[in-house]
C-alpha cells in the first residue's frame, strides 16, 4: 500500500512554547509538550490575540505580537501547512497568548473564574427566564447558542435542573448574588414539587426522569429514562444527579427538607441499588419490581458501572459529608473509594480503567455504545476525587491509583498537539496500530476539559509537582481559549 504523503495544503493548530524569534525571516519556533519542534512563519496579515474571558472585549495583541514571542512564553498558532519542495511551511495566521507577559496566565487572576460564572449565571438566568421573574415552569431542557428554547418540546428533565440548580448555587457561594440564591432555592423547590416521590412508609424518596408540562396545564410524570441506552429502566446515575443541586443549595441555606430528601434518597440507594453480596451498586433498577436482576433489563440487568458506582461522591456525597459532617457519608465516600481502587484498574490490558462490569465484577466490554472503550473524562474524574477523598481519609493506594492516571492520560487521551483532551477511545491498540483509536470522531466535549482542569490543579496543589502545574495550566488554556462563546455567551458543547 503507499505512503500517505501529504502533498496537499490543510489548516491546523499548534500549541507549545515559544523557542525563539528570528526578525530577519519573521520565523519563531515552538516545542509541543511532548517535546517536538515546530517552524512557523508570520504571514503579512496574521494577527495575535489575549485570551479573554467571557463578557470581556476583544483584546487585541497584533502590534505587540513579534515582542512577545519570548522563549518559553505559552502561545496557540492556529495556521496553514503548505507542502514545499523543502517540506512542510506551517504560516501561522492566528495567534493566541495566555498573557501580556511572558509567565502571565490570565486565568490564574484571583477574579478569573468568579467573573466567568457570574457571566454563565446571567446567561442561563436570561435563556430560561428572560426579563421576567425566576419561574421554573417556563425551564426547558435545550436551549439554542443563542438562548432560545429549542423546539415546543415540553420535556423538563430533572438531571438537567438539578445541575442547573448547582450551577446556581456554586456562582452565589463564590460571588454573593442574591439572583443566583434565588434560582437555586425556587429550582431545588421546584424539583421536590415536581419530580420527586416519596413513600414514607419505606423511607425512600425516588426521582422522575422527566416532567411534560401538557397544553391543558397538567403534567404527565415520567418515571423510567427515555434515553436509549437507559430505556424504560431507572438507571442510577439519573437519581444520583437529582441530588446535585439541592445538596450544594442545602450547603448555604441548611434547609432540613433538603436534608431529609437527601437521607431518604441515600436511603433508596442502600435499599435498591446496593449489592449487598458482591459490592459496589447495580446500574439500573426495573421501574415495576425496583429489581436490579429483572429480565425485563435486558443489557442492564445485573450491571454496575462507573456511574453507579463512582458518581455519588462528586454529584453530592462530598458536598453532604461538607454540610452535616456526619460519619455515616464519610464512610459512604470510603466505601465507594475502597471498591473503585479495587475493581477498576486494569493496567495489564489497557491503559484506561475498566467502567463496565457484570454482576460479579467481570468485565463487561460488549455494553451499548461503550464496548471495550474507555471515557477519557471519567478517569481524569477518578483521579481528582480520589485526591479529594485522601485528604479525608488518606490511604497510599488512592495516591498510588491518582497518580498512575495522571502520568498516562497525556499521552492516550490528551492531544499532544493543540492541548485538550478527547472524548471516548478503544480501550486497546490493535495489531498494526501505534495510536488509540477514537470511538467515532476527535472533538472535544466541554466536560472532559473540566475533568483535565479539576484533576491536575488538585493534583498540582497537594502534590506541588511541576508537572501537574504544566498539565493544569494546559488544560485551563484549551479550555478558556476555545470553548467560551464571546457572542451569544455560554460555553460551547464540543470543539
Amino acid at each position: 500500500m503507499a505512503a500517505n504523503k501529504h502533498n496537499f495544503s490543510f489548516s491546523d493548530t499548534i500549541a507549545g512554547y515559544v523557542d525563539g524569534f528570528d526578525k530577519s525571516s519573521d520565523t519563531f519556533e515552538i516545542t509541543t509538550s511532548d517535546g517536538r519542534k515546530y517552524s512557523a512563519r508570520l504571514a503579512a496579515n496574521s494577527y495575535a490575540e489575549l485570551v479573554r474571558n467571557l463578557d470581556e472585549p476583544y483584546q487585541d495583541a497584533t502590534g505587540q505580537m513579534r515582542d512577545m514571542l519570548t522563549p518559553g512564553r505559552h502561545v496557540f498558532a492556529y495556521g496553514i501547512y503548505y507542502p514545499d519542495r523543502d517540506g512542510a511551511t506551517f504560516e501561522a495566521m492566528h495567534l493566541i497568548f495566555l498573557g501580556r507577559a511572558g509567565d502571565e496566565y490570565r486565568f490564574e487572576a484571583k477574579d478569573w473564574w468568579i467573573k466567568q460564572i457570574r457571566a454563565l449565571a446571567d446567561y442561563y438566568l436570561k435563556a430560561q427566564f428572560g426579563s421576567g421573574p425566576i419561574d421554573f415552569r417556563q425551564y426547558r431542557t435545550s436551549v439554542s447558542d443563542v438562548g432560545a428554547a429549542l423546539g415546543a418540546t415540553t420535556r423538563q428533565e430533572t438531571d438537567t435542573i438539578s445541575r442547573l440548580v448547582y450551577g446556581f448555587a456554586s456562582a452565589y457561594l463564590l460571588t454573593g448574588d442574591d439572583r443566583y440564591l434565588e434560582a437555586a432555592e425556587k429550582g431545588t423547590e421546584y424539583l421536590r414539587d415536581h419530580m420527586r416521590w416519596i413513600d414514607e412508609h419505606e423511607g425512600v424518596v425516588y426521582w422522575y426522569h422527566a416532567v411534560d408540562a401538557l397544553p391543558n396545564g397538567h403534567e404527565r410524570k415520567v418515571l423510567a429514562s427515555q434515553f436509549g441506552d437507559d430505556f424504560d429502566a431507572i438507571p442510577a446515575y439519573e437519581q444520583i444527579y437529582a441530588l446535585a443541586g439541592p445538596v450544594q443549595t442545602y450547603r448555604i441555606t441548611g434547609d432540613p427538607r433538603i436534608l431529609r430528601d437527601a437521607e431518604m434518597t441515600v436511603e433508596m440507594f442502600d435499599r435498591y441499588f446496593l449489592d449487598r453480596e458482591k459490592g459496589g451498586y447495580f446500574s439500573h433498577l426495573d421501574p415495576i419490581t425496583f429489581d436490579p436482576r429483572a429480565e425485563s433489563l435486558g443489557k442492564d440487568r445485573a450491571r454496575k458501572n462507573w456511574n453507579s458506582v463512582g458518581d455519588h461522591a462528586p454529584a453530592y456525597l462530598i458536598n453532604l459529608y461538607l454540610a452535616t459532617g456526619e460519619k455515616r457519608y464519610a464512610d459512604f465516600l470510603e466505601y465507594t473509594f475502597d471498591t473503585i481502587t479495587k475493581y477498576f484498574p486494569n493496567y495489564d490490558n489497557s491503559p484506561f480503567v475498566q467502567e463496565k462490569f457484570f454482576e460479579d465484577w467481570s468485565h463487561d466490554k460488549e455494553w451499548g455504545w461503550q464496548q471495550n472503550r474507555g471515557v477519557v473524562g471519567h478517569n481524569l474524574k477518578i483521579a481528582w476525587n480520589l485526591m479529594r477523598m485522601q485528604s479525608l481519609t488518606p490511604k497510599p493506594e488512592y495516591l498510588a491509583f491518582a497518580e498512575k492516571i495522571a502520568e498516562i492520560m497525556p499521552g492516550v487521551g490528551g492531544d499532544k498537539q493543540r492541548h485538550g483532551w478527547y472524548d471516548v477511545m478503544e480501550r486497546t491498540v490493535q495489531p498494526g496500530q501505534d495510536a488509540h483509536r477514537f470511538a467515532w470522531h476527535d472533538r472535544k466535549a466541554w466536560w472532559q476539559q473540566e475533568q483535565g482542569i479539576l484533576a491536575y490543579l488538585i493534583l498540582s496543589g497537594t502534590q506541588k509537582k511541576t508537572s501537574y502545574l504544566k498539565q493544569a495550566r494546559e488544560s485551563s488554556a484549551f479550555y478558556n481559549a476555545f470553548f467560551l462563546d464571546h457572542d451569544s455567551g455560554g460555553v460551547y458543547f464540543n470543539v
